[in-house]
């Protein structure tokens, strides 16, 4: 009788393990002021969260735990994204510069100076050779990751940068602006080859889902697929309920997760344009959103200093 009893408990401890690894908490709170942005690694493991503690932190996402803390920055940390290959974690801040970390111990490894304001975002080519950053100083600018110089200061908007992305092929960059513009970028000439007009509103995020299409986020409400080597927009998603700031796709590139302000998230099929998801989350201020590795979550990072697991159901 005690065999089976010692068998059984041991059972429900595996049992135990086992869910609270397939379901992390609901809630963890990630930081001391707000959570702008959060990335996973290549492997789907660790969780980078990015703070306006000036922190970054690195999280078990199976449990919720915390990994390490990472200080380095000076001001609030805007965003945050791993190297494709996982070995290296980069973040920008409101200090102008971009640093790169050993995920393993937390040191710093490279930092990337030359912005003048606010480095809201940046993003890194397919080959993992360059980074493109963005700045509240209203530039985009190009950096040879091998040696950390820049390449080039590409232009500027008419107001602030929020969001810059590449291509799949790596070819072409497009830049998101508070001067409700989409500028389009070759890399090869490091010229702007188109301008994208149509939002009412600073543009917040922007993503290709393509060599040629790009989907975009703003503060008009509104979710807007685009041609980018047309100029044109070719279907527009929306309102939301909130202005949006955060985006995120899916893995098979069919679907897009959105976050707004007034802590709506959603999830939005490409094809037909319509939601197959909407929540109220009940935390305020959900300035970013990810997928989780295996897409079953929404994991969100609030004013709140909070981020949030939501299922998707």
């Amino acid at each position: 009788m005690m065999i089976r009893n010692v068998f059984f408990l041991s059972f429900l401890l595996f049992i135990g393990i086992s869910i609270a690894a397939a379901y992390p908490p609901e809630e963890v709170k990630a930081h001391n002021a707000l959570v702008y942005s959060v990335a996973f690694s290549p492997d789907g493991k660790t969780l980078a969260t990015a703070g306006f503690d000036n922190s970054v932190k690195l999280w078990d996402f199976a449990t919720g735990k915390e990994i390490r803390t990472i200080s380095g920055h000076t001001g609030p940390v805007y965003a945050v994204n791993f190297s494709k290959d996982g070995k290296t974690l980069y973040s920008s801040s409101l200090d102008t510069t971009i640093k790169a970390w050993n995920p393993l111990d937390g040191k710093m490894t490279q930092e990337l100076k030359g912005h003048t304001g606010i480095v809201d975002g940046f993003a890194i080519s397919p080959d993992g050779k360059t980074l493109a950053s963005c700045s509240s100083d209203k530039s985009v600018k190009l950096w040879n990751l091998a040696d950390g110089k820049e390449l080039k200061t590409l232009g500027s908007h008419a107001n602030s940068v929020y969001s810059v992305a590449f291509s799949p092929d790596g070819k072409t960059l497009a830049s998101a602006s508070a001067d409700m513009t989409i500028k389009i970028w070759d890399i090869a000439s490091q010229k702007e080859t188109k301008s994208l007009k149509g939002p009412t509103a600073a543009i917040t995020g922007v993503a290709f889902t393509d060599n040629s299409t790009l989907v975009s986020i703003g503060q008009d409400r509104f979710v807007r697929i685009w041609n980018a080597q047309a100029g044109t927009e070719t279907k527009k998603m929306g309102p939301t309920p909130d202005d949006l700031y955060g985006l995120a796709l899916s893995k098979d590139i069919k679907s897009l997760a959105t976050s707004g302000y007034g802590g709506n998230v959603a999830i939005w099929n490409l094809a037909d344009g319509k939601a197959s998801f909407n929540k109220k989350l009940k935390l305020f201020g959900a300035y970013c959103v990810a997928f989780s590795p295996d897409e079953k979550f929404l994991i969100t990072g609030h004013d709140s200093s909070f981020m949030l697991i939501t299922p998707i159901k």
